[in-house]
């Protein structure tokens, strides 16, 4: 490595430089629960295997820590505890749009006037400044704006400004990565410790009868019914006053503290509803049955006087002499059940096992931290129901009154199973059993953490343990009812002893109140007894014997009694179970004893050495027993002298049931082998050796001892696990320990080996084991985080052959470790390139490996010589040490655990390396010791492990490698597999990379990556596979420093050779220069010298360039790696020096070459932003609704974007560009925070540098990603759910001009950049591509709508304030880049271009909400650029500068008086240069006035008094401005701002109508119209009113705009040039639209558009007119207009034939082909708008009084609503009394009228066309387009009635005529002119007559035919019953030929409708009847009966003609008056229309 200079190596210290041992092994002592440990008796000489289990229980935790572990993980801010204050750190920013108050005050409600605006107005009037300016008092100015100052040194001082009170840590800003993305970390285990169950205090307060007379005890224990299992021990109680327990005092000579508790805590591991308490009481025996002795109970009361009060002192009396004489026995009393089911959280317990079980499988890591916190399920591995919690009940006190009293015959626990199951079902115990009245009061409630003062179930004190005196609590054994695998950690070995039941049936003598003495004996002797049985309530801890309570007058009674037993630890032949069976005599004779023996019966404990539990039926002896009878069981016992005599003649009369809880014993045959032969290898034991029932010679023992090796792991799980730690410890020592049996070496290394992957497979294998997330077994886990430790290096054990004397002096020591390897790893090895696996071939040269001197260091490596197991000693003398092999006594563990993983085979194979993390862990951690112990320190890592170890463990990394790569073609659960094993191997290098030498373990990294991507074909797996693999590589603490940090920046040595891209770039002037080029990029070199950041790089590179199927997942964490690396770097004070992190940032260049290459990849978060009102969560509900209907291309047009301009009419190809998919947002985010990171960082000069000599397309390339970050990091205000506020956030944003930047990027590379990445090469990408992102941008809503449900509000305000922090901080890096590259690149002259692409940026920083702090610096910065390159901007940077003024502005009316200041500042400063470029600042006087139109309209909260503040302050800047006093430029300032106050005005007009949409539409359009002459402002007057309609849903309307705004720039466009492939003017434009001709241009002498700031509008182009008729095009298709979609883009295709856009052609013609399949599709379901004509009445609408309008409402809007809607709103205005709807659509006489009230008549009309039109009019379509004539009809008869008899109904038809054709530009229409005609009665009825007619023929030939409308139809023709029907009609008119002959032509008019109706009655009665089903047959001859009936009734009216109407024809000179002749023709027309 080069020398460092000095600062370097500081630094490289600082952080750590790497220590030489990262690792570091700590002893510590194991917490123990209890005051003491609980050991084993003092002074007894324990056997060899109570001693290990002993040593394994009390030894300390061997944990391996890493030294540095102040590491990122650790102190990293993720973790919430520290992130929690440093929130408090951080300064508030603030932001306009959290400032403004939704309810500003210019928003009134409540009665106000209405005005109507005139058509024809003109600006004038509107505009007269009716506000003067200058009575407003100015905001403060800056005050050096004016001084002159160099721009270098403006520059500098805004630089200084800049840096200081910056963030230091970008990243602590930024939200940690998503938890699963987040790098896998290895959970540490769970300390192995005690199980406990969910823990219930039950504390007993009082236990009382209704009389008191004697004591009672209680003894309670928990009984599972659906088990049926008793699950607790007893827990004796007594809670006797004092003065009863007297009457026993000459029984109980001491009182132990422990014997006295109230209280005690259960453990119930698995709960249930089945759990019943039960509380048995019993008394001291006396005579008599229970009942009898229960009587007085149930009769006496204490609290009655006389009587009684004898009786109960007689009974007193009595008791008292029964406890002094049998106060040692008891008998049953009484007992009381309580359920726990409440006490367990059971509803949540059903549905939690289910996730329980998913649990224990592959849990998610969150759903497994969710539960730990609740119980940790790792430490005690049960099934799976055990995770989860005894819901935290409250505590509960109950009090119980009723007792059942116990049956004598009914006391076994059966009974009691039954009694509990009767008892749950229903109460009806109580009728079968007797009860007692007494009283139970107990307190049950959750155990507490820690409880003060309890003791164990062996009486250990707890910590904490008070010695307060007071009653302890005990903790009771739990018996759980199925295993528990939990492995032991405690010291226990308990006995309980249950007699069951005695049958003295058949024994003649007087045994009948039998009592059982029980005692545990270490002889025969009686003083043998030994005090190991633990005493009851009020009595010593332990006893010497117990007795079982008396049951009266019993011959074969049952037992209840649990007799507990603490076993001594070493246990021999002699000790046994003695009982002695008694009658006790309850009457006082005289002399007679109490007891009378009976006989007895014993139980060995020990039975081959072995612990005897379980069920037994002993037989009992009556006389005293012969010696030495302990010996034998009582059933073997072999024939006396004298013989025993026994009862019923040696068969089993005493039922016995013996259970051991202990953590010695194992109770499991294969366990007890095994560990029995272990320790006669271990210690000197004679054989032969006794095990069970077999003897054992030493020749055998090895044979025996592999034997129980093998059969482990067929012993029973829960045994296994219970003594996981022990059995695990005795195999690693087999593994390694020297054994010399019989002279013989015995090696049991392979079995040893195999039995740990037996047990490691079982283990892992178990349902009911719980695995942590990356699959590991949280035992094992467990076991080698805290208990492994080497293998004690014990004296080697030689076991002397029988006949050998001669003990061995010299120690022997061989193992056969490899001799089977040569075959078995034959295969594997061959990829060596030397076999050092066979002993047979000695290698003595050296072999240097090539790759490893390509990584960093080279050196060679030497194979040892021979391959056998023993070890070399020293390394200098190899040769000698080859020729004389002398062997040494030590084998090390981690060399014979690597040697076994390299030469298993077959499924051992399999499953090491399945469960390869186990096997890893272990080497580490032996490795880790091995180190520790040999202490090396001074030795190099090089030379710390044997070569041959080195290649063990290269051959595992490979075979590991293979594996993974053959699992993963496998299906989804091998590959599951393969992940798992792949993030192990990933652990297991990067532990070594602390252990071994680095350049070894570089080595193992390469062949990983290379293998890897030799055998998989998929790509997205293997950069998934590789990134998780190198992503914890990159967790590494020491990751810096691996990754040489410091030797990057200048003063590394110059690269040997330039890397390629710095040969490309053409600037470079100096070999420095290409350095610095090619520091950026992901060089040859880069990757040797930082290995990992090079293979991560390369893999994040190689996953952005992809594009195969899943890809995104990978990419998204590719981005994540690097991030959470940048996070750790960000978050570890090692690194917080300013020098340090610009290091660190040196070593992170690359990452800008790859971000920049997948720039066009890169979500762009300006579309889809203002796609969801920028992606706010509180959208408002149009938006949200609309969203899911339009299709994405219109959404982007409604949205604003100007005119969705993919790619402009040129084509200019700056970038080479790939195709890739898309980047997620999230992804894109998190990539470009990176970016920012490194930006920030990095070396400011170096950046310079580096940007000067980039080429200009890199630059715009940078330029492009910086305007996206702008977008990116916007602060996206408080995730409140208040609505109000996010809609004002949301409302506050100005969406449209946003859009308008992204979109429509003139020819700057960027644009060209953005239409080719939205439409890739061949084929329809964008479509999909937007839905992706509608889909997207949905999901992140949920997401965050989610996230915020339960958040509090200090958590929202801290995390509001944190999101500020960072955006303020985001953007300051955009804008010092932004900094660096104005002044790299002014200095390189190559400014013509950039300019532009940074002010892009700027202006779009500016649209963004943003910090105060920030627009301070950014407006100061844009200051700069004015001064700096004033004329360039106001020359060649046309659309930037309009989009700047609009900026600018739109902050000039910000509430902010900051922002304001710096606005006004910054505003002034343009005009003032523009002018001092121009000496007319024209066109920035245009655009400032467009500007303020376009705010004013889009802008509903925008506050016009801060904006005339604004203007105020710019005039006195003006005022001031001594240097231009002398021009013009004052002047024409003051008349600017007062051009802008009387915009200002119309926009007050405009907020009055903020409720009413039509006043508010008129009002724009009149202010539109007002600028006729200018046209820049008309067109952006008419995209304000598009942005309204499209708020409310009009599409259509929103359409009409754009196309008018489209023919306004046709005129201009053919004014200035002759294009015959443009449109001529508005002309063109006529058949979308009849209206469209208003555009045509105002006279050539009013307006040049070559004058200066005129039509200078980005619009004014050929790219702005296809925009805008695309959007058009777009709106229209949403509308449902298909047909004039096409017309639209009969305009578009030419223009763009002409420019040769083909891919923008295929686009058009796809929406084409998709219009017009709708049209076919969709056809006549389309429904079109519905009209109402709309009258004013009254004088208090003003202007309005009197006028008419056409409304045009959505389709299927009903009367009602309209009328409800109007009326609503104008009650609101005059009040609701005020206002009153017209219900008739008859002529109003204003005289009638209430002249205060306003009237409004409202009625529905339709549309109405004469009969010429219908030929042109085909489609429905048609009918319901270009529309200005309307008509209604009005029923009324000549008395004013509207409704009367036939003969008198008269009709009037009005037609209306509107000033425009609808659809038109608003929604209201002036009606201008107005027709009336009159239909008299018979005209009437012809026009009924025809239209049933119509319905009639309609009906009959509908297809698919519909019985149902046809028999409708039918019945309203034929029924009988149609009041005022067909037949009526004729009746009434064509009964006799009419008097007047003006009728005679109506008359036959009928007459013939007649015949046709009749004619098609009966078409229709045919058709029907070929439609009906069998049961409607009646009805159809119903139907043909009543058409019969009709016909005949019609036939003479119908047959009888006028005479005179057939004459010849004659002239008739005659004037009809009563109708005009047209009238029919309109209603034909009408008519005709629907039948068509």
């Amino acid at each position: 490595m080069t020398r460092l200079n000095n600062l370097d190596s500081e630094l490289a210290q600082e952080l750590g430089d790497f220590p030489e041992d990262d690792l570091d092994v700590i002893f510590t002592p194991k917490e123990c629960r209890t005051l003491q440990p609980s050991m084993p008796e003092d002074g007894v000489e324990l056997d060899s295997h109570v001693r290990d289990c002993v040593h394994t229980y009390l030894r300390e935790w061997l944990i391996v820590n890493r030294k540095n572990q102040g590491n990122p993980d650790t102190c990293s801010l993720k973790n919430k505890g520290s992130r929690k204050d440093f929130h408090k750190t951080l300064q508030k920013q603030t932001f306009e749009s959290e400032t403004l108050d939704s309810s500003d005050a210019n928003f009134q409600v409540g009665p106000r006037h209405v005005q109507v605006l005139p058509e024809e107005a003109s600006r004038t009037t509107l505009a007269s400044c009716d506000f003067d300016l200058r009575s407003l008092q100015p905001d403060p100015r800056l005050e050096n704006l004016l001084r002159q100052l160099s721009t270098e040194e403006f520059e500098r001082q805004n630089e200084e400004a800049r840096r200081t009170n910056r963030h230091a840590e970008l990243l602590a800003l930024y939200p940690s990565v998503e938890e699963e993305d987040a790098v896998e970390i290895r959970p540490v285990p769970d300390r192995p410790k005690e199980h406990l169950g969910n823990r219930i205090l039950v504390k007993l307060q009082t236990l009382k009868f209704d009389i008191e007379i004697e004591p009672l005890f209680a003894c309670i224990a928990l009984y599972d019914i659906k088990e049926r299992k008793k699950i607790s021990e007893n827990f004796h109680c007594d809670l006797n006053p004092d003065s009863l327990r007297g009457f026993l005092r000459s029984h109980t000579p001491s009182v132990d503290l422990s014997s006295q508790a109230r209280s005690a805590v259960f453990s119930v591991t698995y709960p249930s509803s089945d759990i019943y308490l039960v509380i048995k009481i019993e008394k001291v025996l006396q005579q008599g049955e229970i009942g009898d002795c229960a009587e007085p109970y149930t009769v006496l009361k204490e609290s009655e006087a006389g009587k009684t009060k004898e009786k109960i002192e007689k009974l007193k009396a009595q008791a008292e002499s029964f406890c002094q004489r049998l106060g040692k026995y008891r008998m049953p009393f009484a007992w009381i059940p309580i359920s726990l089911t409440n006490f367990f959280n059971l509803s949540t317990l059903e549905r939690d096992i289910a996730e329980a079980e998913g649990l224990n499988g592959r849990s998610s890591a969150d759903k497994r931290t969710a539960l730990l916190q609740v119980r940790r399920p790792s430490e005690r591995s049960l099934s799976s129901e055990d995770n989860y919690p005894v819901s935290n009940f409250k505590t509960t006190s109950l009090t119980l009154s009723t007792f059942f009293k116990q049956e004598g015959d009914r006391l076994s626990d059966e009974d009691l199973f039954k009694f509990l199951a009767d008892f749950k079902r229903s109460s009806s115990l109580q009728r079968r059993i007797k009860t007692l009245p007494g009283t139970l009061k107990l307190e049950i409630s959750p155990a507490p953490e820690n409880l003060g003062y309890c003791l164990t179930p062996e009486l250990l004190p707890v910590k904490p343990f008070t010695e307060n005196r007071s009653r302890p609590h005990k903790e009771i054994l739990e018996f759980p009812i199925r295993e528990v695998y939990v492995p032991h950690t405690i010291y226990r070995n308990l006995l309980y002893v249950y007699p069951r039941r005695l049958n003295f049936a058949n024994r003649p003598a007087s045994a009948r109140n039998i009592t059982i003495k029980i005692q545990f004996m270490c002889g025969e002797d009686p003083s043998c007894a030994m005090p190991v049985i633990f005493g009851k309530s009020s009595g010593p801890e332990f006893v010497q014997e117990i007795h079982t309570a008396v049951t009266y007058h019993n011959k074969s009674p049952d037992f209840y009694e649990e007799v507990k037993i603490k076993l001594p630890a070493k246990l021999t032949e002699k000790h046994h179970l003695l009982f002695t069976f008694y009658h006790i005599s309850c009457q006082p004779k005289q002399g007679a004893s109490v007891e009378t023996l009976v006989g007895y019966s014993w139980l060995p404990i020990l039975l081959n050495d072995r612990l005897q539990t379980g069920h037994y039926c002993l037989p009992v002896a009556l006389d005293k027993l012969p010696s030495h009878y302990s010996i034998h069981s009582p059933e073997k016992v072999p024939c006396q002298t004298p013989p025993i005599k026994w009862v019923e003649g040696h068969k089993g009369v005493f039922n016995i049931e013996v259970q051991a809880v202990s953590s010695v014993h194992t109770q499991d045959n294969h366990l007890e082998k095994f560990f029995t032969l272990c320790h006669s290898l271990e210690s000197q034991v004679t054989f032969p050796i006794r095990l069970m029932d077999q003897k054992i010679t030493e020749a055998a023992l090895e044979h025996e001892l592999k034997l129980s090796i093998i059969c482990l792991n067929s012993s029973r799980l829960e045994p296994l696990v219970l003594f996981l730690h022990l059995v695990l410890d005795k195999l690693f020592q087999l593994a390694v320990q020297p054994m010399v049996i019989a002279g013989q070496t015995a090696n049991f290394s392979q079995f040893a080996f195999e039995s740990v992957v037996a047990i490691v497979n079982s283990l892992h294998n178990s349902k009911d084991l719980s695995k942590d997330q990356h699959g590991r077994n949280c035992l094992l886990a467990s076991y080698i985080y805290y208990v492994f430790r080497l293998p004690d290096p014990q004296r080697e054990v030689v076991k002397p052959g029988a006949g050998s004397s001669a003990i061995l002096t010299e120690s022997r020591y061989y193992t056969f470790g490899r001799t089977s390897a040569a075959s078995v790893g034959s295969k594997l090895l061959q990829s060596r390139v030397i076999s050092c696996s066979n002993p047979d071939i000695t290698v003595t040269q050296a072999a240097t490996d090539e790759e490893v001197k390509n990584i960093m260091s080279s050196k060679p490596v030497d194979h040892s010589s021979s391959r056998m197991s023993f070890y070399v000693e020293g390394t200098k003398d190899m040769q000698s040490a080859c020729s004389s092999p002398r062997p040494s006594n030590k084998k090390h563990f981690h060399e014979e655990l690597a040697l076994q993983m390299v030469v298993s085979t077959g499924m051992v194979r399999e499953s090491v390396f399945k469960y390869a993390w186990f096997f890893f862990e272990l080497l580490i951690k032996s490795m880790a010791q091995y180190v520790h112990n040999i202490e090396k320190q001074d030795n190099p890592r090089r030379s710390r492990f044997s070569d041959r170890f080195k290649d063990d463990i290269t051959t595992i990394v490979s075979v590991v490698t293979s594996e993974i790569a053959a699992l993963l073609v496998k299906p989804q659960k091998e590959s599951d597999q393969a992940e798992k094993i792949n993030i192990s191997l990933a652990f297991f290098l990067y532990d070594l990379l602390s252990l071994m030498d680095r350049g070894f373990v570089f080595n193992l990294i390469k062949h990983y990556c290379n293998q890897l991507s030799n055998k998989l074909n998929s790509l997205s797996t293997l950069i998934s596979m590789r990134l998780e693999f190198l992503r914890i590589l990159c967790s590494h603490e020491h990751y810096l420093n691996l990754n040489l940090f410091f030797m990057t920046s200048v003063s590394a040595p110059p690269s040997p050779s330039p890397s390629l891209s710095s040969q490309n770039s053409s600037s470079c002037s100096s070999f420095q220069d290409q350095k610095i080029a090619g520091m950026f990029d992901l060089s040859a070199e880069y990757r040797q010298q930082h290995f990992l950041t090079g293979l991560l790089f390369t893999e994040l590179a190689a996953a952005l360039d992809a594009d195969s199927e899943g890809i995104s997942k990978v990419q998204r964490k590719a981005v994540n790696a690097v991030l959470s690396l940048l996070s750790s770097h960000d978050l570890d004070p090692r690194c917080s020096k300013k020098e340090m992190k610009i290091k660190i940032a040196a070593l992170y260049l690359p990452l800008v070459g790859i971000i920049l290459d997948s720039l066009p990849q890169l979500h762009d978060f300006t579309i889809s932003d203002a796609r969801s009102g920028k992606g706010r969560t509180g959208n408002s509900e149009e938006e949200q609704e609309s969203a899911g209907a339009i299709n994405q291309n219109v959404a982007l047009a409604i949205a604003g974007n100007q005119f969705n301009l993919r790619s402009s009419g040129v084509s200019l190809v700056s970038l080479p560009y790939r195709q890739s998919a898309t980047l997620g947002p999230d992804t894109t985010r998190n990539l470009l925070i990176c970016f920012l990171w490194v930006m920030k960082n990095a070396d400011q000069n170096l950046i310079q540098k580096w940007i000067a000599d980039l080429p200009s397309m890199q630059l715009n390339r940078i330029l492009d990603l910086l305007f996206i970050c702008v977008s990116c990091f916007e602060y996206k205000g408080k995730q409140s759910s208040d609505k109000v506020s996010t809609q004002a956030l949301q409302k506050s944003r100005d969406v449209k001009a946003r859009l308008e930047e992204a979109l429509l990027r003139g020819e700057g590379a960027r644009g060209e950049m953005m239409k080719r990445c939205r439409i890739p090469a061949g084929n329809d990408r964008p479509a999909g591509l937007n839905e992706n992102l509608r889909w997207r941008k949905e999901q992140t809503q949920w997401r965050q709508a989610n996230e915020r449900q339960d958040k509090t509000k200090a958590e929202l305000d801290q995390e509001a304030l944190i999101s500020g922090n960072l955006a303020t901080e985001a953007n300051l890096i955009i804008l010092d880049m932004q900094e660096n590259i104005i002044q790299a690149s002014f200095a390189a002259e190559c400014r013509d271009n950039l300019l532009g692409g940074v002010l892009k940026v700027l202006v779009n920083s500016l649209g963004c909400d943003q910090s105060t702090t920030y627009l301070t610096h950014c407006f100061a910065t844009l200051r700069a650029l004015i001064a700096k390159f004033g004329d360039f901007l106001f020359e060649e940077e046309v659309e930037q500068c309009a989009d700047l003024c609009q900026r600018v502005l739109h902050h000039c009316s910000s509430s902010m008086d900051v922002t304001r200041t710096q606005a006004c500042a910054t505003l002034y400063l343009l005009m003032r240069y523009s002018f001092s470029s121009t000496s007319n600042f024209a066109r920035v006087k245009m655009q400032v006035t467009m500007s303020l139109a376009s705010l004013v309209g889009k802008s509903p909260e925008f506050n016009e008094e801060f904006l005339r503040r604004s203007l105020r302050t710019i005039l006195a800047y003006a005022e001031e401005d001594v240097v231009m006093q002398a021009t013009p430029f004052p002047v024409q300032v003051e008349e600017l701002l007062c051009n802008l106050n009387s915009i200002l005005s119309d926009t007050v007009k405009m907020r009055e109508f903020q409720e009413d949409p039509e006043m508010l539409m008129d009002l724009m359009y009149r202010i539109a119209k007002g600028y006729q002459t200018s046209p820049d402002l008309r067109l952006t007057w008419l995209q304000n009113m598009a942005e309204k309609h499209t708020k409310r849903k009009c599409y259509t309307e929103a359409a009409m705009c754009l196309v008018h705004a489209a023919a306004l720039v046709a005129e201009y466009l053919s004014m200035l040039e002759d294009r015959n492939y443009l449109p001529v003017g508005s002309v063109t434009f006529q058949n979308i639209s009849s209206n469209v001709l208003e555009e045509s241009a105002v006279s050539d002498d009013v307006l040049s558009p070559d004058e200066d700031g005129i039509c200078s509008g980005r619009y004014f182009s050929e790219s702005g007119l296809v925009g805008l008729l695309e959007q058009a095009a777009e709106l229209f298709s949403t509308a449902g207009l298909y047909e004039t979609v096409n017309e639209v883009y009969k305009i578009v295709i030419p223009v763009l034939e002409a420019h040769r856009d083909f891919r923008k052609l295929t686009l058009t013609h796809s929406k084409l082909q998709k219009a017009f399949d709708s049209i076919i599709n969709k056809g006549q379901k389309r429904i079109f708008g519905t009209y109402f004509r709309v009258g004013f009445y009254g004088s208090k609408f003003g202007d309005l009084d009197e006028q008419e309008f056409v409304y045009k409402e959505p389709a299927i809007t009903k009367l009602p609503e309209i009328s409800h809607r109007l009326e609503g709103f104008y009650g609101q205005c005059f009040g609701e009394d005020a206002v009153e709807v017209i219900k008739d659509s008859a002529p109003v006489d204003k005289r009638k009228l209430d002249p205060s009230k306003a009237y409004i008549q409202i009625t529905f009309v339709e549309p109405y066309f004469d009969e010429y039109e219908m030929k042109d009019r085909v489609t429905y379509y048609e009918k319901n387009f270009n529309l200005c004539r309307f008509m209604y009809t009005t029923p009324f008869t000549m008395d004013g009635r509207p409704r009367g008899e036939l003969s008198e109904q008269y009709k009037r038809n009005t037609i209306l005529t509107t000033m425009h054709a609808f659809p038109y530009i608003k929604t209201r229409i002036n009606v201008i002119q107005k027709e009336e005609f009159i239909l008299t009665p018979i005209e009437v009825a012809i026009e009924d007559m025809r239209k049933k007619t119509q319905e009639l023929t309609a009906a009959t030939n509908q297809e698919p035919p519909d019985a149902k409308m046809l028999q409708m139809v039918l019945q309203g023709s034929v029924g009988a019953t149609v009041n005022q029907g067909p037949l009526e009609v004729a009746q009434v008119f064509l009964a006799e030929i009419p008097a007047d002959p003006k009728l005679y032509r109506h008359h036959n008019k009928l007459r013939l409708c007649f015949k046709e109706f009749i004619m098609r009655c009966g078409e229709a009665v045919e058709k029907n009847k070929r439609l009906i089903t069998a049961d409607q047959r009646e009805y159809q001859l119903e139907l043909r009966k009543n058409y019969g009936k009709l016909k005949e009734s019609l036939r003479p009216m119908i047959e009888r003609k006028i005479p005179e109407l057939y004459k010849p024809v004659v002239k008739v000179h005659s004037t009809r008056e009563s109708f005009r002749n047209h009238s029919f023709r309109k209603c034909d027309g009408q008519t005709s229309s629907q039948s068509t």
